[in-house]
């Protein structure tokens, strides 16, 4: 099972790697597949490049069902 992450871009450097801000956590992502992004956007990063563009609402309710899920697991345990 593969999974994808939404992370705003915080920093672009050199056009094809930036900073993403992962709710906290930041990491360096590849741009090399997806072209037009710029300082603010919201991407959807899989296997630490981003793979397309998400509104600021459709991010929102991915980390609001990723915390629902680590909720749930950690329920189970």
């Amino acid at each position: 099972m593969c999974l994808a992450s939404t992370a705003k871009i915080i920093k672009i450097m050199n056009g094809r790697e930036a900073m993403a801000d992962f709710g906290g956590v930041t990491k360096k992502i590849s741009l090399g597949i997806l072209e037009h992004v710029k300082l603010g956007d919201n991407v959807l990063i899989h296997a630490g490049f981003a793979i397309g563009k998400v509104t600021e609402e459709e991010a929102q309710n991915a980390r609001e069902a990723l915390k629902e899920l680590k909720k749930v697991m950690n329920e189970q345990e």
